[in-house]
């Protein structure tokens, strides 16, 4: 019995400080998950380094599946897109969104089309799109389903499933590219970063695919960090972190995102992207 109230003191007063002794973090499975354990594995390194504790980066298999973790508190930091970056803060009183890549202040989506649909490159979103295939990304992607839908519904006022004959959500960015170049679909949307870094490292077969049109510039991926922090790792962590964060500057660690570099972000900088999503219906 004595041990067994040892044992129960133990859990409920130094369990919590154990667990924090690892501070955790994961990401958006937008590619490959080999490139993303590459990726945030050098992350996870660098901010064990600069912030003199455990860090650790744990995957996860979906978009809503990050968010999840972010909102449980088995992530305390995840670098999520601007949907998603929502979602998580929706759900998570008291979490904002600190830093994002230079890049990500204006990203944008390329349109891509199988070479067999003679499409060419348009300033804008060619009529001709109606009844064909289209594949999306994960249905929680900014860049690979949420501006691309509402960008389609302001040139045609419908949804993606009056327009074409068939829509799918083929989960990440690698993947869609893969099925429009094979002609499972006709057209797709992908994140330009993903694209390019594709096209770099002679992935992509351009003459079965290619780009028919470029959204506009959004604010995009950044990273968002639960409120209470401060509590768990001590005064000041936050303003640590988001300095650590801001700081990556080895250019391998760039590289892995591909990011030239990161500055500071806030919840404000999203609502453009709230918008957009309820407009569509895709955030309540």
């Amino acid at each position: 019995m004595f041990r067994f109230i040892t044992a129960l003191i133990f859990l409920l007063f130094f369990a919590p400080s154990v667990l924090a002794e690892t501070f955790v973090f994961t990401a958006i499975p937008d590619n490959d998950e080999t490139r993303l354990m590459q990726r945030f594995g050098k992350v996870a390194s660098y901010l064990s380094n600069e912030l003199n504790i455990k860090v650790k980066y744990i995957p996860v298999k979906s978009y809503p599946a990050a968010v999840t973790a972010f909102r449980l508190n088995q992530v305390q930091l995840a670098w999520l897109g601007g949907l998603t970056g929502i979602q998580a803060r929706r759900l998570t009183p008291g979490a904002k969104a600190i830093v994002q890549g230079h890049e990500d202040a204006r990203f944008k989506s390329y349109f891509i089309a199988h070479t067999s649909t003679n499409l060419a490159a348009s300033d804008s979103l060619p009529k001709t799109l109606h009844g064909k295939t289209m594949i999306f990304g994960s249905k929680s992607s900014t860049s690979g389903r949420l501006m691309p839908a509402y960008y389609l519904h302001q040139q045609f006022q419908k949804s993606p499933e009056k327009i074409f004959s068939r829509v799918g959500y083929s989960g990440n960015h690698s993947r869609t590219i893969a099925l429009v170049q094979s002609g499972a679909y006709q057209i797709g949307a992908v994140n330009y970063q993903v694209w390019d870094q594709e096209l770099a490292e002679n992935k992509i077969d351009t003459s079965q695919v290619k780009i028919i049109w470029t959204t506009p510039d959004y604010p995009d991926y950044h990273w968002t960090v639960r409120g209470d922090l401060d509590s768990i790792w001590g005064k000041g962590f936050t303003v640590r972190l988001r300095q650590a964060l801001l700081d990556m500057s080895d250019p391998d660690l760039l590289a892995a995102f591909p990011r030239t570099g990161f500055i500071p972000t806030n919840n404000d900088n999203y609502h453009a992207i709230a918008v957009s999503a309820e407009s569509i219906g895709l955030l309540n």
